[in-house]
């Protein structure tokens, strides 16, 4: 820096400010505009003008004509003092001062002060528009932060974007949210959910949960041949019942009796969704039906119900176990063909109201043999609560599954067509997805008696695996076991009558690596099937419980550790954790109120009345 530059009184840059010298040397001591007195290096500083310059006082100038300057010089180059002299008619320090802080503001002019460029009209034009834009956004932003600290929502067009970034981190669409981080909150889909509902742009109508889990939620759009011209055995005489809840779109099973033969009819999906297909593939992506509270998502399209489910039309195409059970319970010999079929659907109710007539009686009688067997060979029996969930609209409808005979008459039957597949699968050397399940640790004797002790086994039990190699399924107290009552529900279902049906026709089965391929495709995705089912579930509760804040009703103790316990809530099929007075044994009835709930945490709190 020249000598006199450095002389006291000297106008200086130091870190973008300006600073006046007081005195020179190896170290100079500059004055700021905050009052402070500092001591550096010359090369800590830039020269603006020798002045001299008194106090910041004197930097102070007002006019000047920026326009006028910058058409003089657009697209051309100066010097600061140039600048100084267009656009002030002086070359003072506030001259110099102002000039500077046009060169900082960057818009009609750019550089160092030595070489400073005039844009040219083209580039002052898009300048201008980008931080009238930028300017616009900083304006909105602030509007709308100053509504969400008021609690208030924005109906502006122009805020739309940040309630979208919003509603996309509460979906699980995105891991960020700026309105979120500006209020110093955590940036969850919870903390998102709840802002949301605290102003208003959600009600608690809105279920995000499914959407955080990697499921499809839409309908799959592929297309499905007719059903094949083949052989079928004609079955239509026999009289079959496809058993389901009321409210089920999807009937894939029924039952018949014939001369002390049990008929398992299943839909034949494998006939029209053969292995590659279209339909196939899509499945194989999806897993299974995605069944929420407010609507089923089906894996494969709405053409395979209408084609193949049981009961829909006057007759349906089945694949057809037919099963002779000893008087032990055992499986003496199977059948199993294509067949044709005829049947008439019930619900569970009007099953449990005929099962003493014919064949339902025998039937029935059939499924208690097969339970006793299966509890002689280590299955186990467990009977907690269920509820049916069903939503439409704002109408929340939570009503228990009665504990009816029917419905083990239908898993029975289920449970026996699984092991006769099984069966055909070994003996034949098929390869199909077996389901298999380790024993517990614990055994049931160490249990606690009643709903408390079906509550601690459900716990011990292993998580059932799907394998190539037969073993035995330890909770249902079978051998060999798969599943293949839900082709138009389960992929895996689908897989083992794509493989039965081959062998059934002379056709070539897959391979044992590609069904490998095909469970660990369909496992990959059924676990999120499962845990976004579970928490829609348990928000729609929660939404039945803030519509119904005084609710209260019966709960059966079946946990306690210290003085919490938890209460099972028949009503709801809910877990509740509450807090003891004293001491309180297991399976003791209780009457249980809810105090509140988090809708965007999925808690519920209960106390226990008096």
């Amino acid at each position: 820096m020249p000598e006199t530059i450095v002389r006291p009184s000297a106008l200086v840059l130091y870190k973008g400010q300006p600073a006046i010298v007081r005195s020179g040397g190896d170290k100079l001591e500059i004055a700021l505009p905050d009052g402070r007195v500092v001591r550096v290096r010359p090369k800590d500083i830039a020269p603006l003008h020798p002045g001299p310059v008194a106090s910041f006082q004197e930097l102070q100038l007002a006019g000047g004509d920026v326009e006028t300057a910058w058409e003089l010089v657009a697209g051309g180059t100066i010097g600061l003092a140039e600048l100084a002299e267009l656009v002030y008619g002086q070359q003072s320090p506030a001259a110099f001062w102002a000039a500077w802080q046009l060169l900082e503001e960057g818009l009609h002019f750019y550089g160092s002060p030595e070489t400073i460029t005039a844009r040219t009209p083209e580039e002052l034009a898009q300048l201008r528009a980008t931080r009238e834009a930028r300017a616009a956004e900083d304006q909105a932003w602030a509007t709308f932060m100053h509504g969400v600290r008021r609690g208030e929502a924005s109906t502006d067009p122009a805020h739309e974007r940040y309630i979208r970034e919003l509603t996309d981190l509460a979906y699980g669409r995105s891991d960020r949210s700026r309105v979120l981080r500006e209020l110093g909150r955590a940036q969850s889909p919870e903390h998102a959910h709840a802002l949301l509902l605290e102003l208003g742009y959600w009600d608690e109508f809105v279920d995000p949960h499914p959407h955080r889990v990697d499921v499809s939620l839409s309908a799959p759009a592929v297309p499905l041949p007719p059903v094949p011209e083949e052989t079928r055995l004609d079955l239509t005489y026999l009289p079959a019942f496809a058993i389901d809840d009321e409210d089920s779109t999807d009937p894939d099973d029924a039952v018949s009796l014939e001369n002390g033969r049990l008929w398992v009819h299943v839909a034949d999906v494998a006939a029209v969704v053969w292995p590659d297909s279209p339909a196939d593939l899509e499945a194989r992506d999806r897993g299974a039906n995605l069944y929420l509270p407010e609507g089923t998502v089906s894996m494969l399209p709405e053409a395979a119900t209408e084609l193949l489910a049981l009961g829909l039309a006057e007759t349906s195409p089945a694949l057809s176990f037919g099963i002779d059970v000893d008087d032990e319970g055992e499986i003496a010999r199977i059948t199993l063909v294509p067949s044709m079929v005829r049947a008439t659907r019930l619900t569970y109710e009007q099953a449990d109201s005929r099962l003493d007539e014919s064949p339902f009686r025998e039937l029935y009688e059939l499924a208690q043999r097969r339970a006793a067997l299966r509890l002689a060979q280590g299955g186990v029996a467990i009977d907690l609560p269920e509820v049916k969930m069903r939503v439409s609209g704002h109408d929340i409808q939570i009503k228990p599954l009665p504990s009816l005979r029917s419905r083990s008459l239908v898993s029975e039957a289920m449970l026996l067509a699984g092991e006769a597949a099984a069966r055909l699968a070994i003996q034949h050397n098929i390869p199909v997805p077996f389901t298999v399940q380790e024993p517990p640790d614990m055994v049931q004797d160490e249990l606690p008696d009643g709903i408390a002790g079906m509550f601690a086994l459900r716990r011990t039990l292993k998580r059932s695996q799907q394998s190539s190699v037969p073993r035995p399924h330890s909770g249902l107290g079978l051998r060999a076991y798969v599943r293949v009552t839900s082709p138009l529900r389960r992929y895996l279902d689908l897989v083992a009558h794509q493989q039965l049906r081959a062998h059934v026709q002379d056709s070539t089965t897959l391979g044992t690596q590609a069904v490998l391929e095909r469970v660990g495709a369909a496992e990959a995705v059924t676990g999120n099937i499962g845990y976004a089912e579970r928490l829609a579930r348990q928000h729609w509760t929660l939404v039945y419980l803030k519509h119904h804040p005084h609710w209260r009703g019966e709960g059966i103790v079946v946990e306690v550790r210290g003085d919490r316990a938890t209460v099972l809530i028949p009503e709801l099929a809910w877990e509740a954790r509450v807090h003891l007075r004293g001491e309180m044994p297991l399976n003791r009835v209780v009457t249980v109120a809810v105090q509140g709930v988090d809708l965007p945490l999925l808690e519920a709190y209960f106390r226990l009345e008096s």
